[in-house]
C-alpha cells in the first residue's frame, strides 16, 4: 500500500475544505482554517487535526492500519 501524503481538511464550522499536506514525522495538533480563520484541534481520542478533519488519516494511521496493527499515532 502507498501512503497518502495529501489530506483535504474541512472546517467544521464554516465548511471550507483546503487540500494539505501532511507531516510524515509528527502529528499536526493544531490548523488555522483558511475560510473562517478559527483554530481547529483534534477531537478526543484522534492524533491529529487530519485524523479529526481531513478525508484522509495521517501517515503513520494509515501505516498502522495497513500492516494491522493498532492505530495509535503518538505515544
Amino acid at each position: 500500500m502507498t501512503t497518502i501524503l495529501q489530506s483535504t481538511l474541512t472546517c467544521p464550522r464554516c465548511g471550507h475544505a483546503e487540500c494539505e499536506q501532511m507531516p510524515t514525522d509528527a502529528c499536526q495538533f493544531f490548523y488555522t482554517c483558511k475560510g473562517c480563520g478559527g483554530l481547529l484541534k483534534p477531537k478526543a481520542g484522534d492524533c491529529c487535526v487530519f485524523c479529526s478533519f481531513g478525508d484522509v488519516p495521517c501517515p503513520p494511521i494509515q501505516d498502522a492500519r495497513a500492516s494491522g496493527k493498532d492505530a495509535h499515532c503518538c505515544p
